[in-house]
């Protein structure tokens, strides 16, 4: 039990938190390509829906490349929104939306999941003598809010969260399972529809591992919670989630596909990514070295969350739903990403809903001490990132300090600079909104709970915004293959015939094919090949008994390892 006032529950304007969940989510998302790898192979998988036939549509897969990139339901959305809103903002910018509306979902459903779980007997503070604890709802809103910030707060999310890759789609099923099960304690119809629509978008965006990891999860959620689910939400769920797992298949079907493309539908959808049979070493290491950091400052909270709520152990407060139920699906995740043949950061990005709504219920019992310390890390910490963006981008533009704008120029060679006034100004402001925050945090003592995470939210915000205003441009043309793209047409204007790409990595491939109108395929027998390995070049001609003559090399300006090349390919004899 915890002992808390009215005072320390009082929610935060909705109009604030509504402002920084919309500001953190639509910052990046417009005004610029398609970057390179993850973020480049989502939005290429929806380009060639977009401009395909049936058949892309039912195997999603990047032009010229018999390669399925898994379930397609990401790329659907995606496409869908390029054909609704492409002609209105751009491809890349339309294509980007699909990112928002997993985002917002996701964020939806972890605070009304909190605000469920908050409302619950088993967490409600204790009833005070003279009167003044917090009513239901005003508790629950507050540890939902706390739930949203924290989910705001996280380091990694940032970029990750505004990239058009499958793991978006993820996040926003987990929640939405997350939610149906907890929805399910007391509507079960509704909370059957919810966590059926979840399992259906597992289902249709990842492979079968994490869905059926997903649907054990929530299995033993259910049978592990002291608060048992009705038949309704069983039979609910049920039903939905078979649907689900059953419309690829089904359009497989329909579709007629040949047994090999049949093959390479069923190799995407179990392999999609990459698994194996064992715990990897690889995602353990991974996962040990780039968690912490990544998932700051969810895991702490969480851990004094767990701490402080599995005290009463004996009582069974183990199996009470705030507990098991998030809990289950963070262990069924980390079973995913250990099996993972490499985890990356884009795959930890479902660990984080569950952990977010843990870590609420370690609001109430923070102490003074740590409250202070979030508080100004997370104040020296931003203050100093925002400082620094701002320093380097007044290097790009005057050329002072000299010594910044030498190595900007030496890492970044022809890049060209200018100030655009709008985000400027749009940087100024949040800029200025930051030291509002601090300045409020810093003269005063607020007794709401949530007062240790306003500014860690608000940071992460800051953070995110200056670098999608002042540093947009520069990291655009660092992740773009649109300049090299440019130039490999120049070169090949006049040069009839293919090119092969079967030794060009997907991210590569995804951005010529949308950069370019090249005839860009998987096929040995065309006069051109494209590659970034002169050994793999110089392989493929000895197997093949062809002679390749190098006719073009170059690089983005931002990559001092990777060197594409296209060569020109004769038969040996």
């Amino acid at each position: 039990m915890v002992k808390l006032t009215a005072a320390a529950t009082t929610s935060i304007p909705r109009i604030i938190i509504f402002a920084l969940t919309l500001v953190y989510g639509l910052a990046g998302l417009f005004a610029r390509d398609p970057w390179k790898n993850e973020d480049a192979i989502g939005f290429g998988g929806m380009w060639i829906l977009q401009q395909g036939k049936a058949l892309d549509w039912v195997v999603p897969h990047l032009a010229g490349r018999d390669v399925s990139l898994g379930a397609p339901f990401p790329y659907w959305l995606g496409a869908v929104l390029m054909d609704l809103f492409g002609p209105l903002i751009g491809m890349a910018n339309a294509a980007r939306l699909y990112s928002a509306i997993c985002f917002f979902a996701a964020a939806l459903a972890i605070w009304y999941t909190t605000y469920l779980l908050g409302r619950r007997p088993e967490v409600q503070p204790m009833a005070l003598a003279v009167g003044g604890q917090p009513g239901l709802k005003n508790y629950g809103m507050t540890l939902a809010d706390g739930a949203l910030l924290i989910f705001l707060a996280c380091v990694g999310l940032a970029q990750r969260a505004h990239e058009t890759t499958p793991m978006m789609a993820q996040l926003m099923a987990i929640s939405i399972v997350l939610y149906g099960t907890v929805r399910g304690l007391d509507k079960p119809w509704q909370g059957g529809l919810w966590t059926g629509l979840g399992i259906a978008i597992i289902a249709l965006s990842s492979n079968l591992t994490l869905s059926l990891i997903v649907v054990c999860s929530t299995i033993i959620a259910v049978l592990a919670s002291n608060v048992k689910l009705r038949f309704r939400w069983t039979l609910t769920s049920t039903v939905l989630g078979l649907i689900g797992f059953a419309i690829w298949p089904i359009l497989w079907h329909l579709g007629n596909l040949s047994p090999e493309w049949r093959h390479i539908a069923q190799e995407g959808w179990r392999n999609m990514p990459e698994m194996q049979g064992r715990p990897s070493i690889a995602s353990l290491s991974f996962m040990s070295v780039n968690f912490w950091a990544y998932a700051w400052p969810v895991w702490p909270l969480a851990i004094i969350s767990l701490a402080h709520w599995s005290r009463a152990q004996k009582t069974g407060q183990w199996r009470a739903p705030h507990l098991c139920i998030p809990l289950s699906f963070f262990v069924g995740c980390c079973i995913y990403l250990l099996f993972r043949s490499e985890a990356n950061e884009h795959d930890l990005i479902i660990l984080i809903p569950s952990l977010a709504i843990i870590a609420a219920f370690s609001l109430p019992i923070l102490k003074r001490g740590l409250i202070s310390f979030i508080d100004w890390f997370a104040m020296f910490s931003f203050t100093i990132i925002a400082l620094a963006i701002w320093i380097i981008w007044l290097a790009k533009i005057t050329g002072f300090p000299q010594s910044t704008a030498a190595n900007l120029q030496r890492l970044l060679p022809g890049f060209q600079a200018q100030l655009d006034y709008l985000t400027f100004v749009i940087a100024l402001i949040i800029t200025g909104i930051w030291l509002a925050i601090v300045r409020w945090r810093t003269s005063r003592a607020p007794k709401e709970i949530w007062r240790c995470l306003i500014i860690s939210a608000s940071g992460t915000t800051l953070m995110w915004v200056l670098l999608m205003t002042l540093w947009l441009p520069t990291i655009d043309y660092a992740k773009t293959y649109r300049h090299v793209s440019e130039r490999l047409e120049k070169i090949i204007a006049n040069t009839p015939g293919c090119i092969d790409t079967s030794n060009l990595g997907s991210a590569q491939l995804a951005s010529f094919s949308y950069f370019s109108k090249l005839q860009l395929r998987d096929d040995p027998s065309c006069n051109l090949m494209l590659t970034h390995s002169s050994l793999e070049a110089k392989a493929y001609a000895s197997l093949n008994k062809k002679k390749i003559e190098l006719l073009w090399e170059d690089r983005r300006a931002a990559d001092r390892d990777e060197r594409l090349r296209l060569y020109q390919v004769t038969p040996a004899n």
